[in-house]
């Protein structure tokens, strides 16, 4: 890694999320401060967006929240993060957040989680940015969805080297690793 980063992490912003989830956004947020790279997530307090931001700034860390106006009182704005975008609407958010990102870290999520982490990957896989696309899956949430991956592989649907742009991690030191050494 050539130095600190500006990682962007999606993953659930629900009241209802388990708490290990909630455990493991607190961690990356740990993990992204200690490593001295900046946050940026969607600019919500609550569920796991809120648990990485206020984990992420406890250990130093300066934190981007980005967030359209219709969502702030829904998904309750990070008013303590060190910038908070309020934007027009969702496609804004989504651009806003992938300009200030050099990578892409996805956690546990729904499927708003999941659009974000699909538009980077297809992104990165068309040449528009070569930007890390790392997912955290500790617990196989999302090993179905890998395995449908795999599987449109072998039909031929999904090109190898798109399969290859989209890096599977297992535990948070391991995802932060990712995310600096595919970054290089």
């Amino acid at each position: 890694m050539t130095g600190p980063l500006a990682v962007c992490v999606y993953c659930a912003s629900s009241r209802r999320t388990p708490q290990r989830y909630l455990d493991l956004a607190t961690e990356v947020g740990t993990l992204l401060a200690a490593r001295g790279h900046t946050l940026v997530s969607g600019g919500g307090s609550v569920g796991c967006m809120g648990a990485v931001a206020r984990a992420a700034r406890a250990g130093g860390a300066h934190t981007v929240g980005v967030i359209p106006a219709a969502l702030v009182a829904r998904e309750v704005a990070d008013t303590e993060a060190d910038e908070l975008l309020v934007v027009a609407g969702m496609r804004e958010r989504k651009a806003a957040m992938e300009d200030r990102a050099d990578a892409f870290l996805t956690l546990p999520g729904g499927i708003g989680t999941l659009e974000e982490m699909f538009e980077v990957w297809t992104s990165r896989s068309l040449g528009l940015h070569a930007k890390p696309v790392v997912v955290l899956d500790p617990d196989g949430v999302y090993a179905d969805l890998r395995a449908q991956v795999e599987h449109l592989r072998g039909l031929g649907l999904v090109r190898e080297e798109a399969v290859g742009d989209l890096v599977w991690t297992g535990s948070a030191p391991a995802a932060l690793d990712a995310v600096g050494a595919v970054a290089q």
